[in-house]
């Protein structure tokens, strides 16, 4: 990269308080279309360091861009991936309410799980005209990571591999290398030292028959955004498969039951009021009252273990579940690339009374159901 590329690289990160301003003769009119939009999003970061947007050596006059005219040449200028990014800090970083003030606006926005998070902590700032377009900005981000994480689910939870029975469905999952190998040896090619495929074998999958309830108990404080969104999504999911039985329980220092409403994460996500304390304790008792059969019911704790009770309660709670037989999960995130921030102590005292603690991505975590319900 010549000394000139790696300048103008440069004067793209710093903005107009790069210690040497660039002439528009160095600048090319795509270099200058760039400037103009990450100027208009990031110049922001020095307002707040108490910098004045007037200096540098730009004449961009930023009166002229507004927030509209930004969302749509930047949707063009940048990656989906880099706009998404974009998007997403404009709302949560920089607090750029403008772009949630109208309906019209709001529908051009590319849905995103980023995005959905944002209006989600802004949506009791929202005027009752903006409700719509929320929901419908909501419902299309829960449609495509429904979409994304159907398949694991009902591959995981509807049956497990029957390696006694064939199968025509021919899916990568169902595949049995080893017995396709043994089916084929006499096909061995000596000269070309490989393998011909004639007849690949792959496995039936039998129906789960009797029931099985799964009770989500998921930590509504400010913290678990990422785990509530997917949570809503896994229970819709979940309530549509047959032989599971889905309870969903929110909670801070209350406990609400959302189980009638676990079809359908759109309204699920309306109603959950981000804030608050946490007394995971008390939604623990409350989720232990509604298992009538402890053998076949998983208890999921969704949260970051940071209890803000007296652990007795708890403890006491995960105890008598154990003892009872029930499948006790710990989900210290439930996010799409699962980063764990959770009271290991806490974590390791549940872990001492009978539950399992990981973290994990929805995917990882249909397959961990499907392990603890075989």
């Amino acid at each position: 990269m010549s000394s000139e590329d790696t300048l103008r690289r440069w004067r793209l990160i710093l903005g107009r308080y790069a210690a040497q301003p660039l002439s528009r003769a160095r600048f090319t009119a795509g270099d200058w279309r760039f400037d103009e939009a990450l100027e208009y999003l990031y110049g922001r970061e020095y307002e707040g360091r108490g910098l004045s947007r007037s200096g540098g050596g730009s004449s961009l006059d930023l009166s002229q861009l507004h927030a509209v005219d930004w969302l749509a040449r930047s949707r063009k200028l940048f990656p989906r991936e880099v706009f998404e990014r974009m998007q997403s800090q404009a709302i949560e970083r920089y607090g750029m309410t403008d772009l949630l003030r109208d309906p019209e606006v709001l529908n051009s926005l590319d849905a995103s799980p980023a995005l959905a998070k944002a209006l989600l902590t802004l949506r009791g700032r929202l005027s009752a005209d903006m409700r719509n377009a929320v929901r419908e900005v909501i419902r299309k981000t829960v449609d495509e990571i429904t979409r994304t994480l159907r398949k694991d689910f009902v591959n995981a939870l509807v049956g497990r591999r029957n390696r006694m029975r064939r199968s025509f469905l021919k899916s990568a999952q169902n595949f049995d290398a080893r017995a396709t190998i043994a089916a084929n040896l006499k096909n061995y090619d000596a000269t070309r030292r490989r393998l011909v495929i004639d007849r690949p074998l792959f496995n039936a999958r039998i129906k789960r028959n009797l029931p099985w309830d799964i009770v989500l108990c998921v930590d509504q404080s400010g913290s678990m955004m990422d785990s509530i969104l997917y949570s809503a999504v896994i229970a819709g999911i979940m309530s549509s498969l047959p032989a599971v039985r889905v309870k969903l329980v929110i909670f801070d220092t209350s406990v609400v039951d959302l189980s009638h409403l676990a079809s359908d994460p759109v309204e699920v996500l309306l109603t959950v009021q981000l804030g608050g304390g946490t007394d995971i304790g008390r939604a623990a008792r409350y989720c232990e009252s509604l298992i009538t059969n402890p053998r076949r019911t998983v208890f999921a704790l969704i949260s970051d273990f940071e209890e803000g009770a007296s652990p007795g309660a708890l403890l006491g709670a995960i105890q008598r579940m154990a003892e009872a037989r029930v499948k006790l999960l710990g989900l210290a995130a439930l996010d799409e690339t699962a980063n764990p921030v959770y009271d290991r102590q806490m974590a390791q005292r549940l872990a001492d009374k009978g539950m399992h603690i990981a973290a994990l991505t929805p995917a990882h975590f249909a397959q961990w159901l499907a392990e603890v319900m075989d």
